[in-house]
């Protein structure tokens, strides 16, 4: 398809994809947590890791209460990678400015060893002034700066050497270690409301993380048709790159129960992030001018926001199947992947109880699944695997250890629609399967 004719509403090949579901940490602070300050963290990715999520995020930020936890990604996706056996361990993002790429291709060439290979990294050009206390003469040219860096990390990844100053004057070239296990580092780049950074992104053949805060799904659709054009501009597969989104998310079982859980912490939030409520307050109609208004009128104002927010559905607020309809519009406009941003206030053990109902949603929004590369599962190779192995199974083994060998997921329902595919009728008291597990010869 020519470049021109890229159209936002038809993303033919990306529709067909099942939606992947992340966890997104951003902007826990020190005042909502106890003493273990990562619990919430630790836990969450436990859990996402044994239920088949597909990454953890975990951002970089400085010198600001909110997001304090979060200095440093590769440290904490350090500590995740001994946690987790399977999840990809990603950051959401690397302000790329702020460091010397050397020390960036090191630090996540060891989390790549301590986890197996399963770490990928969002680069981002950075925005507050504060933040370049490391480096204060990068911040006017911060753009240039993340994407000559960007090519100087994906050159040292692979091996390659890079010439530096001694200090004692000399020149040499020197390559990172240890050697990552991963040949390419998996790279995204963080967009957020600016067209250009979206075509950069498809430009350089990299993956895209973006939000839906305060942009309607509509604009985000046009500007990720930018950036699949972008891609195919450039020589790289139009629909191969990764589109994921960040969306506030609180999953529960009933929705005006949801809607008062997550309110005053969303509220406050919306507070402690006045650029935020600005732009949702605009995009939703209203004027907001925080440093006018009374601590009465801001509370008034931010849970009007909240309403329209959370009625328009722009986050994952709600029930498994309030929830399911946003899901089905964002893999619509070619978003692969949901980041969903846990910490933005609720109670660290609600949010801990009600990650259930949001491994609820994830599995519903599954079965949409995207075809299988690989020899076609049957009915007849299954049954014939489990008979011609029935002596020898361990069947003590554990299913993380199943897992461990068996890691292309296969959802029931796309089991069984494969299988009425090859012409078998199955019904539904027939249809056990939940989700399978698949490796070679072995399910």
């Amino acid at each position: 398809m020519p470049a021109a004719m890229i159209d936002p509403k038809s993303q033919s090949q990306t529709t067909g994809q099942a939606m992947k579901f992340g966890l997104m940490f951003f902007a826990s602070g020190e005042a909502s947590t106890d003493q273990d300050k990562y619990r919430l963290v630790i836990e969450s990715a436990k859990f996402a890791d044994h239920h088949g999520f597909s990454s953890v995020w975990v951002p970089e930020r400085h010198f600001t209460a909110l997001g304090c936890l979060y200095p440093n990604p590769a440290v904490l996706q350090a500590a995740l990678a001994r946690e987790t056996e399977q999840i990809r361990l990603q950051a959401g993002s690397v302000v790329l400015p702020l460091h010397h790429p050397l020390r960036v291709a090191e630090e996540w060439a060891m989390v790549d060893n301590l986890s197996g290979g399963r770490v990928g990294v969002s680069f981002a050009s950075g925005w507050n002034p504060s933040d370049f206390a490391f480096f204060p003469q990068r911040y006017a040219n911060r753009h240039g700066e993340m994407y000559q860096g960007i090519q100087q990390v994906r050159s040292l990844w692979r091996g390659e050497s890079m010439s530096i100053e001694r200090g004692d004057g000399q020149r040499q070239d020197v390559r990172i270690y240890p050697t990552p296990i991963q040949p390419e580092l998996p790279i995204w780049v963080t967009a957020a409301s600016n067209p250009q950074t979206f075509i950069k992104a498809g430009e350089l053949g990299a993956n895209l993380l973006t939000h839906l805060f305060d942009q309607e799904a509509e604009v985000l659709a046009e500007k990720i048709a930018l950036y699949r054009q972008a891609r195919l501009q450039h020589g790289h597969d139009p629909e191969a790159g990764q589109v994921t989104a960040t969306l506030h998310t609180f999953v529960g079982e009933d929705l005006a129960v949801v809607q008062e859980q997550v309110r005053s912490p969303y509220c406050e939030y919306l507070k402690s992030n006045i650029n935020l409520l600005q732009g949702l307050g605009y995009s939703r109609g209203i004027t907001v001018s925080a440093d006018t208004l009374s601590p009465k009128d801001l509370d008034s104002v931010t849970n009007l926001v909240f309403d329209k927010f959370f009625h328009d559905r722009r986050a994952l607020l709600g029930t498994p199947e309030s929830c399911s309809a946003l899901v089905e519009q964002l893999r619509q406009i070619g978003v692969n992947e949901i980041a969903c941003l846990l910490d933005f206030g609720p109670d660290a053990e609600l949010i801990l109880d009600n990650l259930p109902h949001l491994d609820q949603l994830r599995r519903a929004c599954g079965a949409i699944a995207e075809p299988i590369a690989q020899t076609p599962l049957t009915l007849t190779s299954a049954v014939a695997a489990e008979t011609s192995s029935s002596n020898s199974v361990n069947f003590e083994v554990s299913l993380g250890d199943v897992q461990n060998r068996c890691q292309q997921d296969v959802a029931g329902a796309e089991f069984y629609q494969r299988v009425q595919a090859q012409g078998i009728e199955l019904g539904t008291s027939f249809q056990g399967i939940v989700q399978l597990w698949r490796g070679s010869g072995e399910a």
